[in-house]
Formats: C-alpha cells, sequence, structure tokens
C-alpha cells in the first residue's frame, strides 16, 4: 500500500508508525502478518507509489510491474526505488477513527548509498524534496 501517515515514534527502542485504513485488504494482511516493511520512495518511484495506492488493484501479481526484492530478516517486499528500507515488526495496534495505527519495532534498516531526490505527496500531487 502507499502510505500518507508514517512517522518516526521512538529511538530507543526504534518504533515507528504508519496509519492503515480500515476499509482496505492491507489492513488485514499488516495485522496477521505481525511483520512488515516501508520503503521510503525516491523520486522515480512516483509509479510505482501510485500502482500501491490503486484500490482494487489484483491481489496476484501485484508487485509483478514494481521492482522490488525481499527483506533479509522479514521477507516483506522492499521496493528498489528508495531512498531506506526499514524491517518492522508489530508492536503495538491502536483503532484511531478509520484507521488503525500500527506500530512496528525496526529489526532491519538499510540506506542507499546514492539517494537522490525523495517523493512527496502534498495537496493531492506528487513532487520531489532535494
Amino acid at each position: 500500500m502507499t502510505a500518507n501517515s508514517f512517522a518516526s515514534v521512538s529511538l530507543e527502542p526504534p518504533l515507528v508508525l504508519v496509519c492503515v485504513e480500515r476499509e482496505t485488504r492491507f489492513h488485514g494482511a499488516i495485522l496477521e502478518a505481525g511483520e512488515w516493511a516501508v520503503s521510503i520512495l525516491a523520486a522515480p518511484a512516483r509509479g510505482a507509489a501510485q500502482w500501491l495506492a490503486t484500490r482494487g488493484r489484483p491481489l496476484v501479481g501485484q508487485l509483478d510491474p514494481v521492482p522490488h526484492r525481499r527483506g533479509p530478516v522479514t521477507g516483506a517486499a522492499l521496493l528498489d526505488d528508495s531512498l531506506a528500507w526499514l524491517e518492522m515488526r508489530t508492536t503495538a495496534v491502536h483503532p484511531a477513527g478509520d484507521h488503525t495505527v500500527v506500530v512496528g519495532e525496526v529489526v532491519a534498516l538499510e540506506v542507499a548509498l546514492d539517494p537522490g531526490d525523495a517523493l512527496t505527496h502534498y495537496r493531492g500531487a506528487f513532487g520531489r524534496l532535494p
């Protein structure tokens, strides 16, 4: 999925959160799996972000058009055009209106050697953050 709410929670232990809409297919999947990953996308990954935000995309083969690899710790998908990759294990789940706040402990982290510009999304439009 493409997340619009992702934040650091704690440095010790390293915790992050993501807000997941309850009506999405990913909601059940992330809660059931207990392990997940975040790819912080670079500007060239706009197409991947748009595809992964598309409602109703096919479940089978949904990552086929997106260059990716599997994380060494969790096996979760890590997208190639990224600035950094984090693998997490869920530590807490909090209902929050029509979303669920999922908190995860970072169990693996990698940063791109030459990251380039960050992909941003603001006021309904994609952009770049140098």
